[in-house]
């Protein structure tokens, strides 16, 4: 009967480290999904500065030029 228990321990053991390793999966797997969102935004935010900001910047040198 001791043996039956210790292999339930056993297994209940590995269950535990099998919820912490999908646990921290999980963890990394987010942690890179916000990472991948910040970096679009900041590329969407460069964009736009360029978009609007190269345009000004040529009708303004060519304001200035006449």
């Amino acid at each position: 009967m001791s043996k039956k228990q210790k292999m339930s321990e056993k297994q209940r053991q590995a269950r535990v480290a099998e919820a912490r390793e999908h646990e921290r999966l999980a963890k990394e797997k987010r942690e890179r999904s916000d990472r991948m969102k910040k970096i679009f935004v900041i590329a969407v935010c460069v964009i736009l500065v360029l978009a609007l900001g190269i345009p000004t910047m040529a009708i303004a040198v060519m304001g200035g030029a006449h």
